[in-house]
């Protein structure tokens, strides 16, 4: 198989993982570039990643994977110098700007890790590039390789998969959440903060939503200890999608709204000052389907509202429909000047103007009276199936 042909392959191997995705935007297009994907950087630029797996070939059972040992299908291998090689021809023709790499466990964790790592290190040291590269971190590698992908590596990543032990081994019995997956993350949280604090190192993870039997509650309860313990950058969610040949190709697909809904809710987390005990969750532990995360916890609080607009803190006008951190900063700078007198006036701003009337005073003034839309009148049977529609709503 030659190297064209690798990349296919291996590229469509390495499909399911979405920790380099930025936004659902789609993949470009070329006899290349079919697994090139538009990314995020975490300085807020945008590049493209040549993501790739360095094998297909896996000694791990994993229920849900496509690459699973006890699958039937076309197995390949990168050689280190030829996968290096075949990144930087693609590097030199202006197709990708970094790399995003991961591998099928060959013939065992520790003997991957270190052929990855070789990889990056023709990058880096012979071929002297210092662009963007995201490593993969497999589960159960030892603390010197963990090291050392942090030293190399833009940003690592240890897929959890699922929020606990119980769920992980209904889907990776092999897996051991707290000693294959978490004490990883927290060996390389240990060394971005001992050795790397200056610069722009991170560390992100992925879940697969809804193989194992999951609640979004479970989810996102995981998802705001790592952001408040191990410091992570990111975390990722991937609708589950059964897979041919495998033995949960017979469970029903997630929608993509329950992924969308989490990443709604993540971005609270995140940017927002949520703590998950505060998102609503319905009686399955899930979050509705009927509006995103944000506008639900309003609608539910109708005690926080309205706020006026020229006396709410910054913390207060982050809680408002329709406005974002940009937007929230912008009011109270904008405000020290002139007040509000208007609500039309808060465009400027970027506030979106129509989502956050029924929350606001502007100047001792209302425009729409507040929708007093309890969260017990949305029906707790809602399902995922309706097809997202309109904006992520970040604000």
């Amino acid at each position: 198989m030659d190297a064209l042909q690798k990349i296919q392959t291996l590229g469509e191997s390495a499909q399911y993982d979405l920790a380099c995705a930025c936004g659902g935007t789609g993949r470009s297009r070329g006899p290349y570039g079919r697994w090139i994907y538009p990314s995020a950087l975490p300085d807020g630029k945008r590049v493209f990643l040549f993501k790739v797996l360095l094998s297909n070939v896996c000694i791990n059972d994993c229920q849900y994977c496509a690459n699973r040992a006890q699958r039937p299908f076309s197995r390949t291998s990168f050689g280190v110098d030829e996968l290096a090689n075949s990144f930087m021809h693609l590097w030199a023709q202006g197709r990708v700007g970094g790399l995003f790499l991961s591998s099928g466990v060959m013939r065992g964790v520790d003997v991957t890790m270190e052929r990855m790592i070789k990889v990056v290190e023709i990058l880096r040291l012979k071929h002297r590039f210092r662009g963007y590269i995201h490593l993969k971190i497999l589960p159960g590698a030892r603390f010197s390789l963990v090291e050392r992908a942090v030293q190399l590596a833009t940003r690592v990543s240890v897929n959890l998969e699922a929020p606990n032990q119980e769920r992980l081994s209904r889907i990776a019995g092999e897996k051991d959440f707290n000693e294959d997956l978490l004490l990883r993350m927290k060996w390389a949280q240990t060394i971005i903060q001992k050795d790397f604090a200056a610069t722009t190192k991170s560390q992100t993870t992925q879940f697969v939503v809804g193989a194992a039997g999951e609640s979004d509650q479970e989810i996102l309860g995981q998802t705001d200890r790592l952001y408040r313990e191990m410091d992570l950058a990111r975390v990722y969610f991937s609708a589950f999608q059964p897979v041919s040949q495998t033995p949960l190709e017979d469970q029903r697909p997630t929608p993509p709204l329950r992924e969308h809904r989490l990443y709604q809710a993540d971005f609270l987390l995140r940017r927002y000052g949520f703590h998950v005990r505060e998102l609503v969750f319905d009686v399955q532990g899930n979050l509705p389907a009927a509006a995103d995360p944000k506008m639900i916890w309003a609608r539910s609080h109708p005690e926080h509202f309205p706020v006026e607009v020229n006396k709410a803190d910054k913390s207060q006008l982050l809680r408002v429909p329709g406005i974002g951190p940009r937007s929230a900063r912008n009011i109270v700078s904008m405000r020290t000047k002139n007040k509000f007198l208007r609500l039309e006036e808060l465009k400027s701003a970027g506030v979106w103007v129509k989502r956050a009337a029924p929350f606001l005073i502007v100047n001792g003034r209302r425009k729409a009276s507040l929708q007093r839309d309890l969260f017990d009148e949305i029906k707790p049977t809602l399902s995922y199936s309706s097809p997202i529609r309109g904006l992520f709503v970040p604000a």
